[in-house]
């Protein structure tokens, strides 16, 4: 995995001392986390908003196990986790990137990353992306959740993949009966 920005940093324990000392500076830390799969202008849209609530902004990347447990979908996801992490880290906003994968087999997140820097802010995308028990449980380990809305009306992944393959095969069988 390339690391020519240094913001990616795999070790909690590494990266709760770094968040120390941006604390000690009087820096707000924020954090988010998601499996940025195929990066689209919603993602940088909303990690663009996500760093205007604070000073610090730390992205967790769902691993790709963890993504085929909660998305339960074995095609996903597209791109691999060392490259999203990697696309991430030159985000001019984003300081730094760690990696999630402490999903159960249930798909519940267990919250490590948040557990060992304690941000000050934990941004989450829309309401349904985490259950109510869940919320209740990220703001034990942070001062404040903040829920964003979709930055992009028309985008996502999902529409994305489905799209693109609906096209294809539109093309493959118009094609194949000529």
């Amino acid at each position: 995995m390339e690391n020519k920005t240094n913001k990616i940093i795999l070790d909690y324990k590494k990266l709760s001392e770094i968040i120390k000392a941006h604390k000690t500076l009087n820096q707000r830390i924020v954090c988010t986390i998601g499996s940025w799969d195929m990066l689209h202008i919603g993602h940088v849209r909303y990690l663009s908003a996500a760093k205007d609530h604070g000073d610090i902004l730390v992205v967790g990347v769902d691993s790709d196990r963890a993504i085929r447990l909660y998305k339960k979908n074995p095609l996903r996801p597209v791109i691999p986790q060392e490259e999203r992490m990697e696309m991430l880290s030159y985000q001019s906003f984003v300081d730094y990137v760690s990696l999630i994968d402490d999903v159960d087999k249930a798909g519940c997140w267990q919250m490590n990353l948040i557990k060992a820097i304690k941000p000050d802010i934990f941004i989450a995308a829309s309401g349904e992306s985490y259950p109510i028990e869940q919320r209740k449980q990220i703001v034990k380990f942070c001062n404040h959740l903040k829920i964003l809305k979709r930055q992009a009306k028309k985008t996502s992944t999902t529409k994305i993949i489905e799209k693109t393959v609906k096209q294809r095969l539109e093309y493959l069988l118009k094609n194949f009966k000529s």
